[in-house]
C-alpha cells in the first residue's frame, strides 16, 4: 500500500512526534511504501497575526502543495497524526479531492476542547464538551493563557464542526484508548467511524530484566502528565529508590530544581530512545 503520513510537529517533541516516526518505520517494515508530509511549529514565529489565523484555519498553500505530491506519489491513504494549527483541515478535502482515504489519529481533545486536555488549573474541565461553540474556553482563557488565542482555537473547531468537515472529509478515525474514543462519541462524532489502536514501541525492545533498581519517566513534562504528581510522591518517599526522569516540556525547571534538592531524582532531559538505558 502506498501511503502519505502527514503531521505537524511541535516545538517540545513529544509523543504525537514519535508515534509518527515509529508509524512510518512500522509500515516500511511490513513492505508499504511510505511518503511523508511535515511543518513544524518552529515556523510560526515567521507569521504574523492574521497569517497565522487564517492558516489555522484553512492553509491554501498546504492544500496546493499536498496536491503535488499526491499527483506525483500517488497514495491510497492519507493518515494525519496532527494538522494543528499550520495544516490545517485543508489537507483532508485535497485528499479527498483526489480520491485518497483520510485517516486521522486522535492524540488529544483538540476538536472538542481549545486547551486539548481536558484539563483547567490542575483539574478535569468538560464544560466545552459537546458545546457547537466553547465560550467556556474563552472566558477562562484556557489556550495560552489567552482569551485572543482561545477565540482564534474555538473558532476554527466551530467552523469545521458546522461545515461538517471531520464527519465529511475523513473516513476513519484512530483513538488510542477506549476512553478518548468514547468522549468523541460523547461530543457527536460517529462510534462506527473510530478505531482504537493502542499506541506502541517499536522497534519492541522486549522485557527488561526490572534489576536497574529505579524507577523511570519518560514523556513531555507537563502538568497534564503529572509531573507534579510525581515530584511530590517523592517528597513523601523515605525509601532510597532513584527517579530518573527523561524529557522536556514547560515543567523542566521544576524537574531541574527537584533533581538539585534531592539526590535521588536525575532529571535526563531528551533523550534519544536509543540511549536509555
Amino acid at each position: 500500500m502506498r501511503v502519505l503520513l502527514c503531521h505537524n510537529r511541535y516545538q517540545h517533541s513529544g509523543g504525537e512526534d514519535r508515534v509518527f516516526e515509529d508509524e512510518g518505520s512500522l509500515l516500511e517494515k511490513h513492505g508499504h511504501q511510505v511518503f511523508r508530509f511535515t511543518m513544524s511549529n518552529d515556523t510560526i514565529g515567521d507569521l504574523n497575526r492574521i497569517e497565522l489565523v487564517t492558516k489555522t484555519f484553512w492553509n491554501k498553500a498546504v492544500a496546493s502543495d499536498l496536491g503535488q505530491i499526491i499527483r506525483r506519489d500517488r497514495p491510497q491513504v492519507m493518515h494525519c497524526t496532527n494538522t494543528f494549527p499550520l495544516i490545517s483541515p485543508s489537507a483532508y478535502k485535497v485528499a479527498k479531492d483526489h480520491g485518497v482515504g483520510v485517516v486521522q489519529s486522535i492524540h488529544n481533545y483538540r476538536m472538542l476542547c481549545p486547551k486539548a486536555q481536558f484539563v483547567r488549573n490542575g483539574q478535569v474541565c468538560e464544560k466545552c464538551l459537546g458545546r457547537k461553540f466553547a465560550w467556556p474556553a474563552i472566558y477562562h482563557a484556557c489556550y495560552k493563557d489567552s482569551r485572543l488565542a482561545t477565540t482564534v482555537v474555538a473558532g476554527m473547531t466551530a467552523y469545521h464542526r458546522g461545515r461538517k468537515n471531520w464527519s465529511r472529509l475523513v473516513d476513519r478515525f484512530i483513538a488510542p484508548t477506549q476512553f478518548v474514543k468514547d468522549k468523541h462519541v460523547e461530543a457527536g462524532f460517529d462510534a462506527d467511524r473510530i478505531e482504537v489502536k493502542p499506541n506502541f514501541v517499536f522497534p519492541d525492545p522486549g522485557t527488561g530484566t526490572g534489576d536497574g533498581n529505579y524507577v523511570a519517566f519518560a514523556g513531555r513534562l507537563s502538568a497534564e502528565k503529572g509531573v507534579d504528581t510525581l515530584l511530590e510522591t517523592w517528597q513523601h518517599l523515605h525509601a532510597d529508590i532513584r527517579l530518573k526522569i527523561a524529557g522536556d516540556g514547560p515543567l523542566a525547571q521544576r524537574v531541574q530544581e527537584a533533581s538539585r534538592a534531592d539526590p535521588r531524582i536525575e532529571w535526563l532531559g531528551q533523550v534519544d530512545k536509543e540511549n536509555m538505558s
